[in-house]
């Protein structure tokens, strides 16, 4: 699994009994590197868990070759994917687990909690224990059963009726949703082309066969200290724009329950360097003008010449 990655992937594992194998991501998708992870497979290997960063699906068809040539279980953790696609396949749906978020800050939201996909049939009817207190209780309110009692272990995992009824409503103005936040991407993406021109920043480099939703928009600065720069002078301007992951390998949970294979030099370059720019369907298009605007003027206005 990726270390540049929220903590909720890894920590599930920990509490499995599981080690998480941290590799690096490429430098481009920002994705796990399928090379990488090739070469960090063993004889222990349950479980490739790959993180769609940005909503972008780029190599998980090379990660669904490499589990099939090894016997793995590929778990898609597709928080930032919801309505996005690989090829014209939806992301969460190439594994035979996937997870979403409909966490607040996401595309499509219910305040907390979130998904798990099943695509093998097989790991249906264990899910639903699991979901429901290691009850067989959805069987029994199918009248499969005359009583649902303990069958394994579980825990509380249900959505609220008051939290199910919220995300129905999110869920059916999902493409919407995506389209209006892609149309945001785009207007980012168009405007700071010359500043990526001039050498100032990178804009995200994303494949044609992927099919994103506009989640996060992002620019790689040229190093920590540029990116502190811009993060006060959009701050001085009332502009709130953030870095994302510490990588997970070198916090202190991740060097007590987990191992690195192989060079992590992507993982920690591009967390030094990475900038969230503000990204919601309340934005405007005048408001990322703005945002674009204060940008310029941090990083110094080119010229026309």
């Amino acid at each position: 699994m990726p270390s540049f990655t929220f903590v909720s992937a890894a920590t599930a594992v920990v509490l499995r009994g599981g080690v998480p194998v941290f590799v690096d991501i490429n430098p481009v998708s920002l994705n796990l590197d399928p090379a990488a992870v090739e070469g960090a497979i063993t004889d222990a290997t349950k479980a490739i868990i790959t993180v769609h960063y940005a909503s972008v699906g780029t190599g998980i068809d090379r990660l669904v070759t490499l589990c099939q040539r090894h016997g793995l279980i590929l778990i898609e953790d597709a928080a930032h994917a919801v309505g996005a696609t690989f090829e014209g396949q939806p992301l969460g749906s190439f594994g035979q687990m996937a997870t979403l978020s409909f966490h607040e800050t996401k595309n499509v939201i219910s305040g907390e909690g979130g998904a798990l996909l099943i695509n093998d049939p097989e790991l249906i009817a264990r899910a639903e224990v699991i979901s429901d207190k290691g009850t067989d209780r959805a069987r029994f309110e199918r009248g499969e059963t005359q009583k649902y009692v303990w069958q394994d272990v579980g825990s509380s995992f249900r959505a609220s009726e008051l939290t199910s009824a919220f995300l129905l409503a999110q869920l059916e103005e999902q493409d919407a949703i995506v389209a209006r936040r892609r149309e945001l991407w785009a207007r980012y993406h168009i405007a700071l082309e010359s500043h990526e021109i001039r050498g100032g920043l990178l804009r995200p480099n994303i494949s044609q066969s992927c099919g994103t939703n506009g989640h996060i928009y992002y620019v790689l600065l040229s190093d920590e200290d540029k990116r502190r720069t811009l993060i006060d002078g959009l701050k001085a301007q009332g502009i709130h724009a953030v870095f994302h992951y510490v990588p997970l390998h070198d916090s202190p949970a991740g060097r007590r329950y987990s191992r690195t294979a192989g060079s992590m030099a992507h993982t920690v370059s591009i967390a030094s360097r990475i900038l969230r720019l503000p990204m919601h369907l309340g934005l405007t298009n005048v408001a990322v003008d703005r945002v674009v605007t204060a940008l310029g003027e941090t990083l110094g206005k080119p010229s026309d010449g």
